[in-house]
């Protein structure tokens, strides 16, 4: 089939699903209405467009602002890294922890923090530090070593390198975090609205149109707020298109071994860890005393410690943390599992059916570019109050970049590699069976990194917005009581939490070389 067949028959079937969507909601399929018709969504937002738009604006200020300074500092510390890769190394707590956090438990710290507006451009930023900051550095790393010695060779040094050969080659990944980051700086907009008491934002719409049970309202907010961050996504691609044609694989939050690492000294290597961990927390109090906001709102590191560990109210404190924590950290689990092997099955049914994923793709983004605070309501339409909800919102937040990344696996497994099985007349499945799964074992872990530590964002808004148990319900609670030990509290261990599942993936890819090469 030619490319325009393929186009036309992928457009013929995102059309047929969109049918079937619209025909679902007239007939009132799910839930009895709660997925209504795509033209009563549509018609209703064009209805209340007026509405609508200084909700928009905000959210676009905000937005903006973010992906832009989130950007310029990502780019000024890839370049730092590249230079001085021991500052990568002092700052890899402070990045890990910017790649892990959950958005719903550092938002209210921020408002803490921060006057309304600095709060939720900051929270936009710093979702879109670290995806562009990584995918810079692999663009910087991977410039083509001949061509730096040529440099080299007549006398240029780490600068004059940077500026007339890796900055260069890297403008293709630096595009590509672009791409990513453009929907998480409308995530954080928006959370960061949901939070703040902001008047205007799509966020402040959203919480103020929760109790109303209309659900063509919550669609028209979500899917306007899917439509922004399409819009940065595209402006994006396109220009990644208009400046390069070139075509780089990133593979967000994977790095290699540091170059004679293995035979670093073990002074400096613990101090290197020790500086990793420490600086964290050195920002952490910097920002604190910068912000000079009294020490009953604002906690020091020291602060928690005092309000967990040794303070009057400590004992009452750890009881209530963990009993959250005993909420949400087994359906943490059970929600990572799950979106990770949802994530293999559409891998798999990539490499079977290409067709039909390219068609099942655009619905797929629609659950990574709506906002979750958008995406739990309506989910708690369809699915209620319970556990299914969690682990649906769960799935949705860790399946598609583990999708991605093993989707990106299977496409690079040689063709050669499949000979022998064609050779034989195999069928689609054994070729999966004897070819593909094994060879995708190295990506699984790649993708566990992925989404291992967003799982526990899924769950604490699901938490907050829908069940009324684990870390995200105390943190909402602790926002009503003013209980602003708690909500510090609650960020740090959250942070650590994720922080903790991000490093099981390499631990787990450990065990499975150990066991493989014991076999």
């Amino acid at each position: 089939m030619t490319r325009f067949g393929d186009h036309l028959a992928t457009g013929a079937l995102i059309l047929l699903l969109l049918a079937a969507w619209e025909f679902a909601g007239q007939l009132k399929l799910v839930a009895d209405g709660t997925l209504p018709p795509l033209s009563e969504i549509l018609l209703r937002l064009a209805a209340e467009w007026r509405e609508y738009r200084p909700h928009v604006a905000a959210t676009l200020y905000t937005a903006s602002l973010g992906f832009l300074i989130g950007n310029a500092v990502a780019l000024a510390a890839a370049v730092s890294f590249c230079l001085w890769p021991v500052a990568e190394r002092i700052f890899r707590g402070v990045n890990i922890a910017a790649f892990t956090v959950p958005p719903i438990a550092i938002a209210p710290v921020l408002v803490i923090a921060l006057d309304g507006e600095t709060a939720r451009i900051t929270l936009a930023a710093l979702l879109v530090y670290f995806p562009t900051m990584t995918a810079a550095m692999a663009g910087l790393q991977s410039a083509d070593p001949r061509a730096v010695d040529l440099i080299r060779a007549y006398g240029g040094g780490p600068l004059r390198t940077l500026w007339l050969l890796r900055l260069r080659s890297a403008l293709p990944a630096i595009l590509s975090g672009f791409q990513v980051a453009a929907p998480a700086a409308v995530l954080g907009a928006v959370l960061a609205e949901f939070g703040s008491g902001a008047r205007w934002g799509l966020g402040t719409f959203l919480l103020g149109s929760l109790g109303r049970a209309e659900p063509d309202r919550l669609w028209g907010i979500g899917l306007t707020a899917t439509a922004i961050a399409g819009l940065g996504y595209a402006l994006s691609a396109a220009l990644a298109a208009r400046t390069t044609s070139l075509n780089r694989a990133v593979n967000i939050g994977v790095t290699g071994p540091e170059p004679g690492a293995a035979n670093e000294a073990p002074v400096r290597r613990a101090l290197l860890l020790a500086a990793a961990i420490l600086m964290p927390l050195l920002i952490w109090q910097a920002m604190l005393l910068w912000a000079d906001l009294s020490p009953i709102i604002a906690k020091t590191p020291m602060g928690v410690v005092d309000y967990l560990i040794t303070g009057k109210t400590a004992a009452s404190a750890q009881t209530r943390l963990l009993a959250a924590l005993a909420e949400t950290v087994p359906i943490t689990i059970a929600g990572m599992l799950l979106g990770l092997g949802f994530a293999f099955a559409l891998a798999l049914l990539s490499f079977a059916a290409p067709l039909l994923m390219r068609a099942l793709l655009p619905f797929a983004l629609v659950t990574q570019t709506m906002p979750l605070v958008a995406l739990t309501p309506l989910a708690v339409l369809i699915f209620g109050r319970g556990i299914t909800v969690t682990l649906v919102i769960t799935i949705s937040v860790t399946f598609f970049a583990a999708f991605v990344v093993l989707a990106q696996g299977f496409a690079m497994i040689p063709k050669a590699a499949f000979d022998l099985v064609d050779a034989y007349g195999a069928t689609t499945l054994r070729k999966l069976r004897l070819i593909a799964i094994p060879a995708s074992r190295q990506w699984l872990f790649v993708a566990a990194r992925l989404a291992l530590p967003k799982a526990l964002l899924g769950v604490m808004i699901a938490e907050w917005l829908a069940t009324g148990k684990g870390l995200g319900n105390l943190l909402n609670q602790s926002r009503g009581y003013l209980d602003y030990g708690m909500i510090w509290t609650v960020a740090v261990v959250s942070i650590l939490l994720s922080v903790l599942l991000y490093q099981l993936a390499p631990v787990l890819e450990w065990i499975g070389r150990r066991d493989q090469r014991d076999t």
